[in-house]
């Protein structure tokens, strides 16, 4: 339990975060397993990618899975007051501000990453693929990443509300 209630939105807009960042994820896995996903190189399906690419695309998805799951902390206790098992600092009430900036600046990275990312979509410039349902498919799987920042921004507005400004008003009112 939190210290002030967590709105219900925010506790289940936190759990959808890492909903956006699967589809993705799936569709690179694909590549990994073989397929070209429709991609293609020189006219040519891109059915191959090395080893390296590989290890690169595997770790890429679990590193946007695992980043997505640090929403939870914006509802969860482990937002609030630092858990026992961490040395040195566990047990200790998280600041406010150590998350709401970083969240802040993470929020506003991937706002600009995913619109620099989706610039050519429906551009002549955009991947080459051989069917349009297989581009189709690409785009369904990237677009819910449009969603994670403001999102993000959202619930992190949630959290400075209870965790800074709730507080506040409440020692105004004593």
């Amino acid at each position: 339990m939190t210290e002030q209630p967590v709105p219900r939105w925010a506790y289940r807009l936190a759990h959808m975060i890492p909903l956006l960042t699967l589809p993705s994820g799936l569709w690179r896995l694909g590549l990994v397993g073989g397929s070209s996903m429709g991609m293609l190189v020189d006219g040519q399906p891109a059915y191959l990618i090395g080893t390296g690419q590989k290890v690169y695309v595997v770790s890429l998805s679990i590193f946007s899975e695992l980043v997505a799951l640090t929403a939870f902390g914006l509802v969860k206790r482990w937002g609030e007051v630092v858990p026992r098992w961490i040395p040195v600092i566990g047990g200790r009430r998280v600041a406010p501000y150590a998350a709401v900036i970083p969240a802040v600046a993470g929020a506003l990275g991937l706002i600009a990453i995913w619109t620099f990312g989706f610039r050519d979509v429906f551009t002549d410039h955009f991947i080459p693929f051989s069917t349009t349902a297989w581009k189709t498919l690409m785009i369904a799987c990237y677009a819910p990443l449009q969603l994670w920042g403001p999102a993000l921004l959202l619930l992190t507005w949630a959290y400075y509300r209870r965790r800074v400004t709730a507080p506040a008003v409440a020692a105004s009112v004593r």
